[in-house]
């Protein structure tokens, strides 16, 4: 297989009034990745802004196709209406769902399913029977919503570069699915936890949720595209306070460092390169020269892992409005850093917290 052209990482000069070019990279994380839609709808709002290549994985995969999908159609706002659409439908065919909040849940405000007697049903047979036994026809409603709205067999052609992160289950190694190779399949392999999913086969291999490899993949972007800057929308929070004491906390914690995993080594990875500096090495001159920035939101250290099972629109469309937010803020803080210098500081994967 013939190796992909690399571009020169060095930071083109910029014209007055030319368009930061500018990638994306978006976390996976089920129902919370409506945050990174509220996240997108904003930024897609901000003139002088220009995209070039998106990395997405489980949810964050479904938000980068969706997006390029109606960029190519209708531009920003075609993107925009493309990415409601996506997110109304999705809560739609969740509809009659029996995972949903209780009474006392949607009384109090709480987004979450931990008091649901489905969902705790779900949790505890996922320990002993497998999705070919609970969901033996492997129905995905995300299957038909996907083929419906994305032109696939013109993706190739979209002048937008999505690298979709799924993990290889015979071998744990990530696999990116670039432009041409992306299918219905491929974003469903990208979401597929093996606990609720039977594992989707693609060239002969089997895939689980790409979450595992690549949350997302951001080597991607830097080895085949020209932007300087990257913003990382991220909706698994690092850190939590206190120590997590019952079985529920555990496992929310648990969920949230195994998703944040392979970003965390990845960003600590670069964080070296680039300290290295090592003469003529082309990861160290790409770690030197892009500038990361980081979108995220304390909100979301509210939320449990059983939350990202909850479709409901009511909570899709909160967690938007909470995306915007937090872009609006990043946006009025840090507009002026874009093209410029970075405003998410790689040195701090490097050391250990005092």
């Amino acid at each position: 297989m013939p190796r992909r052209p690399r571009p020169s990482r060095k930071p083109a000069p910029r014209a007055a009034g030319e368009p930061i070019l500018v990638d994306l990279a978006l976390q996976g994380g089920g129902a919370h990745g409506a945050f990174s839609w509220g996240v997108l709808d904003r930024l897609l709002e901000e003139p002088g802004l220009r995209f070039e290549g998106i990395s997405g994985t489980s949810a964050g995969a479904m938000n980068a196709v969706v997006m390029a999908q109606g960029l190519a159609t209708g531009g920003h706002e075609g993107a925009r209406a493309a990415l409601t659409t996506f997110w109304r439908r999705v809560a739609d065919a969740a509809q009659l769902s029996p995972m949903r909040r209780g009474p006392m849940e949607i009384m109090t405000g709480a987004w979450t399913l931990d008091y649901s007697p489905v969902f705790l049903a779900l949790e505890l047979t996922a320990q002993v029977l497998s999705p070919t036994v609970m969901n033996p026809g492997g129905r995905n409603p995300l299957a038909d919503i996907l083929a419906e709205m994305v032109d696939f067999a013109h993706l190739a052609d979209a002048p937008l570069k999505l690298f979709v992160t799924a993990t290889n289950v015979r071998t744990g190694r990530g696999r990116i699915f670039r432009n041409a190779e992306l299918t219905p399949n491929v974003l469903l392999a990208s979401a597929c936890l093996p606990t609720m999913f039977h594992s989707i086969e693609i060239d002969g291999d089997p895939y689980w949720d790409g979450g595992y490899s690549g949350n997302p993949s951001m080597y991607p972007l830097m080895s085949e595209c020209n932007a300087s800057d990257t913003i990382l929308v991220q909706i698994n929070p690092i850190e939590r306070p206190g120590i997590p004491e019952t079985a529920r906390e555990i496992q929310n914690r648990l969920n949230e460092i195994s998703f944040n995993a392979t970003l965390m080594k990845e960003l600590r990875a670069g964080a070296l390169m680039r300290r290295a500096s090592i003469p003529g090495s082309r990861e160290g001159e790409m770690w030197a020269n892009v500038r990361i920035h980081r979108i995220a939101s304390d909100f979301m250290v509210s939320l449990g892992y059983s939350s990202k099972l909850l479709a409901e629109w009511a909570f899709f469309t909160m967690l938007r409005d909470e995306g915007r937010r937090s872009a609006e803020e990043f946006l009025a803080a840090h507009r002026q850093d874009l093209g410029v210098r970075a405003t998410l500081d790689l040195d701090s994967f490097l050391d250990e917290p005092t």
